[in-house]
């Protein structure tokens, strides 16, 4: 069976793809997919180059304009069901004295 040779890629192109790496608002799969390259690989190129990742302060950076959209109603639906069950207590309690 032939040796497969391994891909070798310049210094140039791993800073390029570092570089997207940072400040492409894709994620590393989608990036490394495009370049042809293993995800891990680019963010060891990533620690090569000695580029630290990016520090998220809030969840707001963290997430993506619809993920925001979508926690919104996700919080505004907890509430609402928080609510209810909360209502739903309080029936079962007074259904229960009334059928003593």
């Amino acid at each position: 069976m032939p040796k497969v040779k391994r891909k070798r890629f310049t210094k140039e192109f791993k800073q390029e793809a570092v570089r997207l790496l940072e400040t492409d608002p894709r994620m590393g799969d989608e990036i490394a997919h495009d370049l042809g390259v293993d995800r891990p690989m680019l963010y060891r190129w990533r620690r090569e180059l000695g580029v630290a990742p990016p520090v998220i302060a809030s969840v707001e950076q963290a997430l993506s304009p619809h993920e925001r959209e979508e926690l919104r109603r996700l919080r505004k639906e907890v509430e609402q069901l928080r609510m209810e069950r909360e209502i739903l207590k309080k029936a079962t309690a007074f259904f229960a004295k009334e059928s003593k």
